[in-house]
């Protein structure tokens, strides 16, 4: 099964991992990963939740169970709502994605998503297209100019 980079779009199994001392915590993050799941049309395998985030990630049973199922090939990546659910920073993090990828797999957080589009965005690109597609739609500026 092909690996697609974290943001890309595909059909990949991934595992949702939360980790808090609240079921309502565990709830709120489980909600967050796998809505950033289905966003990129990946399918969520199985959720995992662990309730001592002060606990080393190697000791917390669902985390085992996330590796064993990257090494059978069960999912091919993770989804944490926050990278505090598994790590206490981003250099952490980064080294846990290394470990996850050495397993063929890949360890992403459920951000926010693409940032909005900004006030004459889809303007700006529908003048691109059409000038590349030879429409330009400035009729007065493109019959004037001479190269």
């Amino acid at each position: 099964m092909p690996n697609i980079a974290p943001g890309g779009l595909g059909h990949v199994p991934v595992a949702v991992y939360s980790c808090a001392t609240s079921t309502h915590a565990v709830s709120e993050a489980e909600r967050r990963a796998r809505h950033y799941a289905d966003a990129r049309h990946w399918h969520v395998a199985g959720a995992w939740t662990d309730r001592d985030p002060s606990a080393l990630l190697d000791s917390r049973l669902g985390w085992q169970a996330i590796t064993g199922a990257l090494s059978t090939g069960l999912v091919r990546g993770v989804v944490v709502a926050a990278i505090s659910q598994v790590v206490l920073d981003a250099a952490q993090f980064a080294a846990l994605g290394v470990l996850v990828r050495d397993r063929g797999g890949f360890l992403v957080e459920a951000t926010s998503g693409p940032p909005h589009r900004t006030l004459g965005q889809s303007e700006h690109r529908r003048t691109l297209f059409e000038g590349t597609a030879g429409r330009f739609s400035y009729g007065h500026l493109g019959s004037e100019t001479s190269w």
